[in-house]
């Protein structure tokens, strides 16, 4: 892997004479006040302005300032018309557009694709201040405003969107964001090595059009460039004949293969290494894909092989008479970059405009730090790989502290406890591959799926001891670890599980098995039960030894591609053995370009090779499945009995209904409850009362941490 470009080695452009500014300004008065005639760049968000590491515009602004440049903010503009677009005037470099810390889609709507009445990121919670798709609306509105200046396009919303992929809200394949937003590039994954140096470059007087090279981002191209060697992707992964044409990625409106660009060498083997910079990998077309499900998947599982910034080649997708080019992603931040990068001059509050309005997300994560990105788990339905990389990037010790020690110091209602130490995932800090030159050749999508790889270093030592040097710090009370943990890898360190439940958990402590049986296990790549038992017995050991009565609250997912009604009704019947009664619960939701979203929509399994007379996959599909399956999750609500009883019995498990301990619902129906077809008693007994858990919707704790798409069911364990 080469190494790149310091983040903060760059000469500091001219405006760095006006100092840091005590907030990114959001208006022209502020501006005014800063002694600014215009902003060098405008970043668009769909979020509340919070000047916090954990919120990404905040993240890039910063970055930015200190590089010099003179950033202006517009958060939560009106996309009905242009006015606010205009607010702080024309920057002199780009605009910058995201749909804020989650996808507009999945923060709007529920997995069932209802309206969701409120938003985290909005003052006072409102919800509906941001458009659907936003980032489509909000650069369309900034071509409005000014249509010469270069437009840049990144976020989740943006990165998981960069290639052709299945969109769940409309049900169809649609073209990559990059084509219909319009914009001049694409940032994808945590974008701060990319938007530096794009900043630089403008600056120096390159028109965007000529930033072809930038790692971590996407373009359009009219025509390939010359002296690159094409590889058809059909070499690597062959999903089977189409139909009658020759090959399977060509434009099925034009001749066979032409895929090809004019001048363009395609060939059919696998390029020596020394070639590898100069390669690039021909996907199917967003036509082909959009036509046939089984390239899609295809398609999908080719993209996933080239993720690693240490061996990824280019990709390239025709849609229509324009290729997209991906360049491989942008090589991770050293902890060095990564300290610096969390200890900018963020005032770690929202704007001042907002006044005493409460934001929820900010609220929720005021008092968390966060000490690492990425994640090597692979979890299907997950989209922090997809978005964050899986080489896990680490803060030191100091930097942790001395954040720590700012919230201490300076954050208004602060009573000693820090909410959560962790990031994507709670117990990756320094886990790493025993060899970079493995790691840097290595393809797997996850290194722990379906066993832990003898390569990865398990060894929690080092994150014991941040824990242990957190919590001495003078004037903390309890630093808490909240969720995240892969309690698959905490088991490989008993002393860190005894750490951990000896001095930060807060009474619960949240893990996600997911299911319980091994089809849809296999299918989201997470280890069976086993771990679990494991985990288990040593959590309850050591909350023993150390006098403390604390629960695990473990998650499962409803309707995951792989899952079959049998398999919901093992997960039930487990649960009630099990003493557990779910609170949160809600289905998996295709996020674009997940892994498992691709299973939904193809049938197949792209975690193999993918043919057309290959795996299948069941896929759970529809709202009378979809609920179905959730029911199962809530075999305790009452609502659900009719439901499931009938369920039972189609399944030739009517054994189940009655009122023993063994048997999953009762025979008879609460008043006031259920099916308003079906017919109910009433009857002298005990209804299960249920407590309903918060919405399901948690704002992403941690600045670029990709939202986890598989809506997972939380469950209350009764004592």
């Amino acid at each position: 892997m080469s190494v790149p470009k310091s983040l903060f080695s760059y000469r500091p452009y001219w405006a760095s004479r006006f100092g840091t500014a005590p907030v990114l300004p959001m208006s022209r008065a502020e501006m005014d006040d800063l002694g600014w005639d215009a902003c060098d760049i405008i970043l668009v968000t769909g979020d509340a302005y919070v000047d916090h590491p954990s919120f990404g515009m905040a993240v890039i602004g910063r970055v930015l300032e200190a590089q010099g440049f003179r950033v202006g903010i517009i958060a939560q503009p009106d996309w009905r018309r242009v006015d606010d677009f205009l607010e702080l005037g024309p920057p002199n470099l780009f605009f910058g557009v995201t749909a804020g810390n989650m996808d507009s889609m999945v923060n709007r709507y529920t997995s069932d694709r209802k309206k969701r009445s409120d938003d985290a990121y909005t003052p006072g919670g409102e919800g509906g201040r941001r458009p659907d798709r936003s980032v489509l609306v909000y650069a369309q509105r900034c071509r409005e405003a000014c249509p010469e200046v270069p437009l840049v396009i990144g976020g989740i919303e943006a990165s998981l969107r960069r290639v052709a992929h299945y969109d769940y809200w409309s049900d169809k394949v649609r073209r990559s964001i990059l084509v219909d937003a319009k914009a001049d590039l694409l940032v994808y994954g945590n974008g701060e090595r990319q938007v530096v140096e794009i900043a630089h470059r403008l600056a120096a007087g390159e028109a965007v059009s000529q930033l072809t090279d930038i790692r971590g981002t996407a373009l359009l191209r009219r025509e390939l460039p010359a002296g690159w060697t094409g590889i058809d992707s059909q070499t690597l992964e062959t999903p089977g004949p189409v139909e009658t044409v020759s090959s399977p990625y060509s434009d099925p409106a034009a001749a066979p293969c032409s895929g090809v660009a004019a001048g363009e060498t395609v060939v059919s083997v696998r390029r020596p290494r020394a070639e590898r910079s100069r390669t690039f990998i021909r996907m199917p077309s967003w036509e082909a894909v959009r036509r046939d499900p089984v390239l899609y998947a295809h398609a999908s599982r080719v993209l996933h092989l080239e993720t690693n910034p240490g061996n990824a080649r280019a990709l390239v997708q025709r849609h229509g008479d324009r290729e997209l080019w991906l360049n491989p992603p942008a090589l991770p931040l050293s902890t060095g970059e990564l300290d610096r990068v969390f200890e900018l001059p963020y005032t770690r509050r929202p704007h001042p405009a907002y006044g005493d309005a409460r934001i929820p997300a900010w609220e929720m994560i005021r008092f968390s730090v966060n000490i690492m990105r990425g994640c090597f788990g692979g979890c299907t339905f997950c989209s922090i790989t997809e978005h964050e990389g899986r080489i896990i990037q680490n803060r030191s010790e100091d930097s942790v502290v001395r954040e720590i020690e700012t919230i201490r110091d300076t954050v208004p209602g602060f009573t000693g406890i820090i909410s959560d130490v962790g990031g994507p995932t709670a117990n990756m800090y320094r886990l790493a591959c025993r060899s970079r030159k493995i790691e840097a050749a290595c393809r797997r999508p996850s290194c722990v799926y379906p066993g832990i790889c003898s390569n990865l270093k398990t060894d929690h030592s080092a994150l014991i001891r941040l824990y242990r040097r957190v919590r001495s710090l003078p004037g903390i009370k309890k630093v808490l670890v909240a969720s995240g943990l892969r309690y698959d890898l905490a088991v490989e360190s008993p002393e860190y599980v005894r750490e951990l439940v000896t001095h930060h958990v807060g009474g619960y402590l949240k893990i996600a098995p997911e299911h319980t049986e091994s089809g849809p296990l296999s299918k989201m790549m997470k280890p069976g039960m086993k771990a679990y038992y494991r985990f288990r017995e040593l959590f309850e050991r050591y909350s023993r030894a150390a006098g403390k009565e604390q629960y695990l609250i473990p998650y499962f997912i409803a309707a995951h591609p792989g899952t079959t009604d049998e398999d919901m009704l093992e997960l039930a019947l487990w649960l009630k053995r099990n003493g557990f009664r779910a609170d949160q619960v809600q289905n998996f939701l295709p996020s674009p370009m997940a892994t498992a979203t691709a299973m939904y929509h193809s049938g197949r399994n792209p975690l193999r090779r993918v043919r057309r007379e290959g795996e299948r996959v069941p896929v759970p599909k529809g709202l009378r499945v979809r609920r179905l399956h959730k029911a199962f999750l809530r075999y305790h609500d009452a609502n659900n009995w009719p439901l499931l009883r009938e369920a039972l019995k189609r399944m030739g498990r009517a054994d189940l209904i009655g009122n023993g301990k063994r048997q999953l619902v009762p025979a008879w129906q609460p008043r006031g409850t259920g099916d308003r077809s079906e017919g109910r008693r009433s009857r002298p007994g005990k209804v299960f009362r249920t407590r309903h858990g918060d919405d399901d919707r948690k704002p992403a704790a941690k600045q670029g941490q990709a939202r986890r798409s598989g809506r997972r069911a939380g469950g209350r364990r009764r004592s």
